[in-house]
């Protein structure tokens, strides 16, 4: 299974992606069409609806900040929205510096995008505990999504993967799959300081995910230690998590 066969081919949106087949705990798999990964989804068309009809999409979590929602409203009929709001930092801190007349340079870029990290671990742990109280609500299909669907989006999916099992590496590879699949926005200038900050803004790199997990282990000895003390993830809601998500295991 390539990145391109695990990806939807949608107009509306790039970064929509299948979950499933990754190998997880106990030898078993992640469930094929029962988690999904996306950036937002009010710009689908008509035969985007044709193409994600098969999938039986029951539930949306979405972790758009409240301006992010009201620009880019959306509606999928007979599935269930749900809003768990991570307001987007980097944006917000970008426009501060701007407002007070200061030029963000590519190695702050990255210093902003590495505080963003280490802010979903110190600052999100509640929005994260909502996320899986959703995917331990039923078995259905749900698709998790926000703007681009590769930092918070990109962080949630790791916890979610980190949880069922999977590995470090493959957690990694997921999540630099949003360098090939997303379709960024132009940068809004042609100078060389401006596309290098976009570059830095609107990619993923293996050091912004890193430094999340590399807090985790400082602070809660590891993801599983994080996931009990602070999104409060039960052994008991271990179990049931791999119940829905995972493979049967073979016999």
């Amino acid at each position: 299974m390539t990145e391109f066969e695990r990806a939807l081919p949608l107009a509306g949106a790039s970064n929509f992606r299948d979950l499933g087949g990754y190998g997880a705990a106990d030898g078993r798999r992640v469930r094929w069409r029962r988690l999904f990964r996306s950036d937002h989804l009010a710009a689908l068309t008509a035969h985007d609806a044709v193409v994600l009809a098969p999938l039986h999409l029951a539930r949306v979590v979405d972790f758009r900040g409240r301006q992010e929602r009201a620009a880019l409203p959306y509606e999928l009929p007979a599935v269930r929205y749900r809003s768990v709001p991570i307001e987007p930092t980097v944006v917000r801190r970008y426009r501060e510096l701007a407002e007070r007349g200061e030029r963000l340079d590519a190695a702050h870029a990255q210093r902003l995008m590495l505080d963003t990290y280490e802010g979903f671990v110190a600052d999100d742990a509640p929005q994260l505990a909502e996320f899986f109280e959703q995917l331990l609500a039923e078995d259905t299909p749900l698709v998790f999504h926000c703007t681009a669907g590769k930092d918070r989006t990109g962080y949630a999916a790791a916890l979610l993967l980190l949880a069922l099992g999977v590995s470090r590496d493959v957690v990694l590879q997921d999540y630099l799959l949003t360098n090939r699949l997303y379709r960024r926005p132009p940068p809004p200038g042609d100078d060389a300081t401006t596309r290098a900050v976009h570059e830095v803004i609107w990619s993923v790199r293996a050091e912004y995910l890193e430094t999340a997990l590399e807090t985790m282990d400082r602070e809660h000895g590891g993801v599983q230690g994080y996931l009990s003390q602070r999104v409060k993830l039960t052994e008991a809601a271990r179990q049931r998590l791999a119940m829905l998500y995972l493979e049967a295991p073979t016999r």
